[in-house]
């Protein structure tokens, strides 16, 4: 007798991670420097974590013995939190309302289990990061995508939100993934406006904040504290592998979130807890990267329509060009899979970020070497030839 498998588990691949995949097995195959693969596939700072959070760590793992920590974190980190939303924003949060996490995608985890029941309906924008939608799918969510485009730059307005029929919660990301497009500040007010009207939850991500090129972007806390806010220390602090995010808890949810902590973390992880207190004080090392990243962006921007790709999304922040290639394939997945395997480039398709309309797109990351986007816009440029 076949044994039982959960349908909650067969969600849908992050296809990203399969074409990072592919990509590291070139690279492991590759005889010669000319013949390893250019990565704009995976959404990763291509710099280390500041000089003051590697110190930091080097003095925790000499002094701290590294066990357990409250669910929640360490005090001094949330305290450190609360001083940054202060400081950045002008908005005043409890510490108590702050959840240390173990990255984004753990406040995603415990946000969804503390606000939505089986069942429920979430809207996300369409194109948008898949793992909203997978998570919600595991969870026995229901994921609505909210057909998006480019007029409002792929981001969800109220008029979307009135068609999309009952809901319990919306997920909004600015600057989001893959467009790198933001809400302006009265269209993030609107949605939260029009979110508490109805009692819609809103779960704002705000992982990119602080990797903008132009405007700052607003926080969904200077609308009011009825929001899930979610950053993490992974792209403007690149900190990725420490696995560490957090997110401010409306305040009807404080319990709920820290016994599901509790219970399905125990806890951050506290070396990486220990030395991202000091990753505040690096503001000068973290905004020479994101310098860089605008370099990249404008020499894509400039060189990539040399090689057939000329419309994209609004890349006001993040490090991802959203790229339409509908005159050049139907099939974006086929599309990168030739690109790496021709040019060596690797790109992630749209179908990962807009399951109906992304056989049309393809996102280029643009957070690695500047050296690399040149060589990416010199093979694409041949390739399309």
């Amino acid at each position: 007798m076949a044994l039982k498998v959960s349908r909650r588990g067969l969600v849908p691949p992050f296809i990203v991670m399969d074409v990072m995949r592919a990509a590291n097995a070139r690279d492991a195959a590759a005889r010669t420097p000319d013949e390893r693969c250019i990565h704009l596939e995976v959404g990763q700072p291509g710099t280390k974590a500041p000089a003051v959070v590697r110190a930091a760590a080097a003095a925790a793992l000499e002094s701290d013995r590294l066990g357990y920590t409250e669910a929640l974190g360490i005090p001094e980190l949330r305290a450190r939190i609360a001083r940054h939303y202060r400081e950045r924003y002008g908005v005043t949060v409890p510490e108590g309302r702050i959840a240390i996490t173990a990255g984004s995608s753990g406040a995603f985890l415990i946000g969804f289990l503390a606000a939505f029941e089986a069942g429920d309906r979430v809207a996300l924008a369409d194109p948008g990061y898949p793992a909203y939608r997978n998570i919600l799918t595991a969870l026995s969510l229901d994921a609505v995508g909210l057909p998006a485009d480019r007029e409002h730059r792929f981001q969800p307005t109220p008029a979307l939100l009135e068609r999309a029929g009952n809901l319990a919660g919306l997920i909004v990301a600015s600057p989001a993934n893959p467009t790198g497009s933001m809400l302006r500040p009265a269209e993030l007010k609107a949605l939260v406006e029009w979110c508490r009207a109805r009692g819609v939850r809103l779960v704002s991500d705000e992982i990119y904040h602080g990797i903008t090129y132009g405007e700052t972007a607003a926080t969904a806390l200077q609308f009011g504290d009825d929001a899930f806010v979610i950053n993490s220390f992974s792209k403007y602090y690149s900190m990725t592998g420490w696995r560490l995010g957090w997110m401010v808890v409306p305040p009807d949810l404080a319990r709920s979130v820290e016994v599901l902590a509790q219970n399905l973390f125990i806890s951050p992880p506290t070396l990486a807890q220990r030395a991202a207190i000091a990753a505040f004080d690096a503001a000068a090392e973290c905004d020479a990267n994101v310098a860089s990243y605008r370099t990249n962006r404008d020499l894509l921007l400039a060189r990539l329509p040399e090689a057939g790709f000329r419309e994209f999304a609004s890349p006001d922040g993040a490090f991802y060009l959203y790229a339409d290639v509908g005159h050049m394939t139907n099939d974006s997945e086929e599309f990168c899979r030739r690109m790496l395997a021709e040019a060596g480039v690797a790109a992630t398709p749209g179908t990962d970020f807009d399951p109906e309309r992304g056989r049309r797109f393809v996102r280029f990351s643009f957070a690695g070497t500047t050296a690399d986007m040149e060589e990416a816009a010199r093979r694409l440029k041949a390739w399309r030839r």
